[in-house]
C-alpha cells in the first residue's frame, strides 16, 4: 500500500524542493564565480549612469560594438544603444532575421534613492545641508543614520559637464542624515513608521565650517560651495542642472557563516540586470537575436526619455529589422519577453503579509510571476497560460531551478515592472526574478543559488526560446 502511495504521490504532487539539495558540483563552483562578478557589478554600479558606464567597458571588452543606423550585421555579431547614458540595450544578432522574432531580458538598474533638490544647498543652526527629494518606494526611517555616497553628472554653466563621486573612495568623506536621540523622541516613537520621519526632514548633512573671512549669512553654506567649486568647478546655480543621487554606501558583502547570501544596496534590480548581461555574454550565435535591456525610471512608472515607455525601444529594434527587410510589427509579434525584476521572499519574521503556498523561498531558485500589479490584478499584464507553459518547459529541459510566486498576500499591498510596457507592445511576455529579503531596503538580501538560477534561465531563454 505504502509503495503505491509513493508512487501516486510522485506522480501527481507538486513537490518543490531546496536548490541545494540537488546543487551538482559544477554548478556550485560555477554559482560562486558568478557572484564573485555579480559583487563587483554592484560597487561599480551604484546608480543608473554608472550602471550603463560599466556595462559598456565590459561589453566591448568582449566584442561588442556601439551600433550605429543602418549597419550591416550578421549572425554573431554584438551591438549595444546606450541611451543617454541611463539605459542601454545589447544585441547578438541570430541565424533567424527578425520577422522570427527576438528573445529579450528587460530588467531595470534604477533603484530607490534620495535625489537633491534643484536648490539644495543651505544652512541652519550653523550647519550645511542638501535638501532631498526621494525617488521611488522608500520606507523613510531606514534612510537615517546610515553612512552615504553622492553620484551624478552636473551641467555646467558653459556647457561642459562634471561628473561627480564623493563616498566610494577611501579616504572620501561621506554623509548623513540626522535622526532624534531616544531621549526626547517619546512623541515621536508613537508616529506610524511612515509618518516618524517626514520628507523634508531627510536633509543631507555636509559640514560646518564657515568660510574664513566671510561675515555674511551665509558662511557656512559659503563653506561647502567652496570646496565643491574646488573639485568640481561647480557653483551653486549648476546644481539646478545637475542630477545628483545620494545612495548607501559601503561595498557588497556576502552574509552568513555560510556566506549563502549577498547583501548590497540596489538588488532590486541589478540582481537581475547582470544576470542578463552575464548571459548575453555567454550567447555566440542564438538562432533568435537576443535583446538584453537596461531601463531606467521603473521605479517611477517607467517614464520619461530613459524608461521602458520611450520609444527608444522601437527606434533600436525598428531599425534592426530594417536592415534585414523586416516589419517591426512582425518581429514583436513573434517575439518572446523576460520581464526580469525581482519578487518578495518569503520572511517568516513577517509571515502575515504572505501566502506561504504562493510564495518566493530563498534557495528554491529564480521566481515567476504570472502577473504582478495589486487588488485584483490592477497594473498586471497576466501571462498567459501558453507563455507560462513555455517558460516551465524551457527551464525544466536546462535543468534550472525555478518556483512560482505571488508577491504577497491579496490585499497585502502590490507592486509592478515592465511587463506590462512590453506586452502593450504585442510581445509575449512573463515576469521572472531573483527572490528578495528587505526589498526596497538601503541594504537589501539574495540568495546566491538564486542569483545563479537567474542567469541559467535568462541563458536558457536567449539560446532557446
Amino acid at each position: 500500500m505504502s509503495e503505491k502511495k509513493n508512487e501516486w504521490s510522485e506522480k501527481l504532487l507538486y513537490a518543490p524542493k531546496n536548490g541545494y539539495d540537488r546543487l551538482s558540483a559544477a554548478d556550485a563552483e560555477a554559482m560562486e564565480a558568478y557572484c564573485e562578478d555579480y559583487k563587483k557589478f554592484l560597487d561599480n554600479g551604484k546608480t543608473e549612469r554608472l550602471c550603463v558606464d560599466y556595462c559598456v567597458a565590459l561589453a566591448e571588452a568582449r566584442g561588442f560594438k556601439a551600433y550605429q543606423p543602418g549597419m550591416k550585421l550578421k549572425a554573431g555579431d554584438k551591438v549595444y544603444q546606450n541611451n543617454r547614458g541611463k539605459g542601454i540595450m545589447l544585441a547578438v544578432i541570430g541565424t533567424d532575421d527578425l520577422s522570427h522574432g527576438a528573445n529579450i531580458g528587460a530588467a531595470h538598474t534604477d533603484s530607490p534613492r534620495l535625489d537633491l533638490k534643484p536648490r539644495p544647498v543651505y544652512e541652519e543652526a550653523e550647519m550645511a545641508y542638501l535638501k532631498t527629494h526621494h525617488y521611488g518606494g522608500i520606507r523613510k526611517y531606514q534612510w537615517v543614520t546610515i553612512p552615504l555616497e553622492l553620484h551624478g553628472v552636473a551641467m555646467l554653466s558653459d556647457g561642459s559637464s562634471v561628473a561627480v563621486h564623493i563616498g566610494d573612495k577611501e579616504g572620501d568623506p561621506q554623509f548623513i542624515i540626522n535622526d532624534l536621540l531616544p531621549h526626547l523622541g517619546r512623541e515621536q516613537g508613537k508616529k506610524p513608521l511612515n509618518e516618524a520621519i517626514p520628507s523634508e526632514s531627510l536633509n543631507l548633512l555636509i559640514g560646518s565650517k564657515p568660510l574664513a573671512g566671510e561675515e555674511c549669512s551665509d558662511r557656512f553654506k559659503l563653506g561647502v560651495l567652496k570646496l565643491l567649486n574646488e573639485r568640481y568647478g561647480i557653483v551653486e546655480e549648476d546644481l539646478i542642472s545637475a542630477e545628483l543621487e545620494v545612495v548607501p554606501a559601503g561595498k557588497a558583502r556576502d552574509i552568513g557563516l555560510d556566506r549563502s547570501f549577498i547583501a548590497a544596496y540596489g538588488h532590486d534590480d541589478r540582481v537581475c540586470a547582470y544576470a542578463e548581461l552575464a548571459a548575453i555574454f555567454a550567447v555566440k550565435k542564438p538562432r533568435k537575436t537576443a535583446v538584453c535591456i537596461f531601463a531606467d525610471k521603473e521605479e517611477i512608472g517607467s517614464e520619461g526619455v530613459s524608461g521602458m515607455q520611450s520609444q527608444v525601444f522601437e527606434w533600436f529594434m525598428g531599425d534592426l529589422c530594417k536592415g534585414q527587410g523586416v516589419d517591426l510589427r512582425d518581429c514583436f509579434a513573434n517575439s518572446f519577453c523576460l520581464s526580469a525584476d525581482v519578487t518578495a521572499a518569503y520572511d517568516p519574521n513577517f509571515a502575515d503579509v504572505y501566502d506561504k503556498r504562493n510564495s518566493a523561498f530563498i534557495n528554491y531558485g529564480v521566481g515567476l510571476c504570472k502577473y504582478t500589479g495589486a487588488g485584483g490584478k490592477g497594473g498586471a499584464s497576466d501571462a498567459s497560460a501558453e507563455v507560462v507553459g513555455k517558460l516551465r518547459k524551457l527551464l525544466n529541459d536546462n535543468e534550472v531551478f525555478w518556483q512560482m510566486a505571488e508577491m504577497g498576500k491579496t490585499d497585502a499591498g502590490g507592486g509592478g515592472t515592465v511587463a506590462k510596457f512590453m506586452a502593450a507592445r504585442n510581445i509575449d511576455t512573463i515576469d521572472a526574478g531573483v527572490p528578495v529579503l528587505s526589498m526596497h531596503a538601503p541594504y537589501e538580501t539574495v540568495a546566491k543559488l538564486d542569483c545563479y538560477m537567474t542567469y541559467k534561465c535568462m541563458k536558457a531563454v536567449f539560446e532557446n526560446a
